[in-house]
């Protein structure tokens, strides 16, 4: 047997350092996080904005934060779950959700700062990148936040780039990873239908009619919730359309009452007309405390009450 080296020995893990909890845990990427958010020290509050992308499987959450010493903080958010109110019921974590949440993140954030950039009001599907106005204020410029999703091309997090930016925000990028964008020659090359297919829907859309016709029991196991709403194949680009016009008239719409959310206990009422709620326990003198004391020994049976 030859001689084997003990690396990880008595030495190595006295110098061994911990990694970070959310690095530990797949959350954060430490190493660009520092490039992204680092800048001069005689920029004195003056941070980097970074907009923010997390996908799950119920829900698409983008916002918009910045870093502070010790924390960070959020200046807007939206999130796909309120595209109910604006129309969309279903599909809430697609390509087409993703732009439109990225839409409404874009309006609230120019609404918030009482900007007046319109963006691109006409969706169709090629690269837009705001335009400064060199007689009134800059355009709200952020970076795109990936965390550790893989950025492949079609990615759903480049359909809430491709929103926030006709939203009105200036966020650098290039369309290398838009759907439908392959290279020829050497370049990147862009195909602005299949992107604006995406925007409206339409490969959804395609999908309905091609498992209609292939196999009718998988579609309505699949597309079950359109069927029961009425939402058809021909349906889907009006009903995104729409959505995006609502979006631009209203971005901070109310929730209604009847939205419950996720845990269905919303009661509809507002914050005043509950009861308020006592924290710190109510002060008990000595002669309740030997009250308690004394009942408590007489439903045992050891001693009798006076």
């Amino acid at each position: 047997m030859g001689f084997v080296k003990v690396v990880k020995n008595k030495s190595y893990f006295k110098r061994f350092q911990v990694k970070f909890r959310r690095r530990r845990e797949c959350k954060t990427d430490y190493y660009a996080r520092q490039r992204m958010i680092i800048q001069d020290k005689n920029k004195y509050k003056t941070p980097k904005y970074r907009f923010v992308v997390r996908i799950s499987n119920r829900d698409i959450t983008c916002q918009v934060f910045s870093a502070d010493m010790t924390h960070d903080i959020c200046l807007a958010s939206a999130y796909a779950h309120e595209l109910k109110r604006y129309g969309v019921k279903l599909g809430l974590t697609n390509y087409a959700a993703a732009y439109c949440t990225g839409l409404l993140l874009a309006r609230r954030v120019n609404a918030k700062f009482k900007l007046d950039y319109e963006g691109q009001t006409e969706v169709d599907g090629e690269d837009y990148n705001v335009e400064a106005d060199p007689e009134g204020n800059a355009p709200f410029k952020c970076l795109l936040d990936v965390g550790l999703c893989r950025t492949t091309t079609g990615a759903r997090l480049f359909g809430a780039l491709k929103g926030a930016c006709d939203g009105g925000l200036y966020i650098p990028h290039n369309d290398r990873r838009f759907p439908g964008s392959k290279r020829e020659d050497g370049d990147f090359v862009a195909d602005t239908e299949t992107h604006k297919n995406y925007i409206f829907g339409g490969h959804v859309a395609d999908y309905m009619r091609q498992l209609e016709e292939d196999d009718e029991d998988a579609f309505k196991k699949q597309f079950g919730g359109y069927i029961k709403a009425g939402i058809k194949a021909d349906d889907m680009e009006d009903m995104y359309a729409k959505a995006h016009a609502a979006i631009r008239a209203d971005p901070n719409k109310a929730r209604a009452d009847s939205e419950c959310g996720n845990n269905k206990t919303r009661s509809g009422k507002k914050p005043s007309e509950f009861p308020a709620k006592r924290w710190n326990q109510a002060k008990v003198s000595v002669q309740q405390r030997k009250g308690r004391i004394k009942q408590k020994l007489v439903a045992r049976g050891l001693t009798k009450a006076e």
